[in-house]
């Protein structure tokens, strides 16, 4: 079984920065997928950013040119660098890896709440203040 383990997050103004990280481990698959999700309280989950195996990488259009996802050269470790960071980017924010079925696995799942993966991080809480 896949074991996803976060660090990361806490409290920061608008416009600070804050780095996320995400270790896999246990039975990690031959070519398989990171992702980035997050959910706001009474918002539903929403994708963030994605990895592909071959490291082709997406981002959802709030993020982009503000945060960057990124892997070790093991590809075991995932991480989410955020700047510029406003309130409305305050929520859990989830680590997501699934065997990359197809080569854009991951990016199709960040359109559509994640509801494709299947393993998943604990969730690190996320919180900019105004």
């Amino acid at each position: 079984q896949l074991k996803l383990v976060q660090s990361g997050g806490g409290s920061v103004a608008a416009g600070g920065s804050l780095t996320l990280s995400c270790t896999a481990s246990g039975h990690i698959f031959k070519r398989y997928c990171m992702a980035w999700f997050r959910k706001a309280p009474g918002k539903p989950r929403e994708g963030v950013a994605s990895v592909g195996n071959d490291g082709d990488i997406a981002y959802v259009s709030a993020v982009k040119g503000r945060f960057t996802i990124s892997q070790d050269n093991t590809k075991a470790q995932l991480f989410l660098h955020m700047n510029n960071l406003k309130p409305e980017d305050t929520a859990m924010y989830y680590c997501a890896a699934h065997r990359e079925l197809w080569s854009d696995y991951c990016s199709s799942a960040l359109a559509s709440e994640g509801y494709a993966i299947a393993n998943w991080g604990p969730g690190t809480q996320v919180t900019v203040g105004s």
